[in-house]
Formats: C-alpha cells, sequence, structure tokens
C-alpha cells in the first residue's frame, strides 16, 4: 500500500494547493487562505486539503516557506554598489501587491508569535546573507568593521517596508543611498583610515 508521504497524487495535489494559496496570497491576501478558497483555486475537494492541513494558519506558514526569497544571495564588490541594486529590486518588488501580501503576511504571522516568535526562515536567510557579504566586503577593505547583520537588515530593509507599505510609495535612490551610507563605516576604495579617526554613522 501506498503510503501518503510517498503517494504522487497526494503530493500533485499537495503542489496544486500550495501554488492555489500563493496565488491567492499575492492577489489578495492572507485573509484569502480559507480552505473553501484555496479548495475552489486548486479544483480539490475541501477534505484534500484538511488532510494536509487542519488549519489554514498552518498553510499559510508552509505556503509562505516555499516562496523563492531572491534577494542578496550573491554579493559582489564593491558591496556600496552591489547593495543599492538589490535593494533598488527589493523596493520596486516591495511596490508589487503580490510582494507586498507575501511581506504583510510575513509580519502577520510573526507577531501572531508574540515575543518570544523565532524569525521566518526568509527573515533568517537574509541575516545570513547580509553576514557574509558585510564580512566579504571588510575583509577587502572596504568596510573598517562589519556591523551587526541582524541590526543592519533591520536598518536597510525597515525604510522599504514602511514607504511601500505604510506610505504606499515608490522608494527614492536617494533613500537607498542614505541607509547604505548609515549602516556601516564604508571606507573610500583604496584609502585607509585616518590615525585615531572613528566612521560616522547616519
Amino acid at each position: 500500500m501506498t503510503s501518503p508521504a510517498t503517494d504522487p497524487r497526494a503530493a500533485r495535489s499537495r503542489e496544486a494547493i500550495l501554488a492555489a494559496a500563493l496565488d491567492l496570497l499575492a492577489r489578495e491576501g492572507p485573509g484569502a487562505i480559507t480552505h473553501q478558497r484555496v479548495a475552489q483555486q486548486a479544483g480539490v475537494g475541501r477534505a484534500t486539503i484538511y488532510r494536509h492541513w487542519a488549519d489554514p494558519e498552518d498553510l499559510l506558514r508552509d505556503v509562505l516557506y516555499t516562496a523563492k526569497l531572491p534577494f542578496f544571495a550573491t554579493p559582489a564588490l564593491p558591496l556600496r554598489p552591489w547593495l543599492h541594486t538589490e535593494l533598488r529590486q527589493l523596493a520596486d518588488e516591495l511596490a508589487l501587491p503580490a510582494v507586498a501580501s507575501l511581506a504583510i503576511a510575513l509580519m502577520e504571522q510573526t507577531r501572531s508569535g508574540g515575543a518570544g516568535a523565532s524569525p521566518h526562515r526568509h527573515v533568517t536567510a537574509i541575516t545570513e546573507r547580509l553576514a557574509a557579504a558585510f564580512a566579504l566586503a571588510a575583509a577587502a577593505g572596504e568596510l573598517d568593521t562589519a556591523p551587526d547583520p541582524a541590526l543592519a537588515a533591520a536598518h536597510l530593509i525597515g525604510p522599504l517596508l514602511y514607504r511601500t507599505t505604510l506610505q504606499a510609495a515608490a522608494v527614492p535612490d536617494r533613500l537607498l543611498t542614505a541607509v547604505i551610507d548609515a549602516v556601516a563605516p564604508w571606507r573610500q576604495p583604496g584609502l585607509a583610515p585616518a590615525p585615531g579617526a572613528t566612521a560616522q554613522a547616519g
């Protein structure tokens, strides 16, 4: 007898349900992730969804888990223009309703877990990717010291979320430049810091 874990029909229905839920999330937001709506979108019975996810919150969590995260994956030197390019792409994506819905769903899911909630894997991945990027820049002499990656991620991405989701406005390049300049003690290429000098953040 084929177990649910290895049954190809069960795997196909699971994939169809996740795809339908992701589409609903992108178009209508987290409130659309109900057993009835997802069943209609996926063309399956509600009982099929209940077998995989008894609670819509579990389905939403898995949808967010499967969503891809393309940002900050491959750092390049010099780091400042690379960061600007990555943040420009992120800001432009956040301006799209589908991506904004994903970001809001991530925030709601984390908030519902309370103060002790663990960061979503996307947040953890961004922090780890930025840590690697800053370490690369510090080793190359572009930074005096690498900043704390969790604080740096908040400093870089927080203003973009505020601008796109709360102010419903485009992110200007001058805002990207400002947050990048303030996040770390940057050096000019090829220049060593002056003796006893301290970098100014902000």
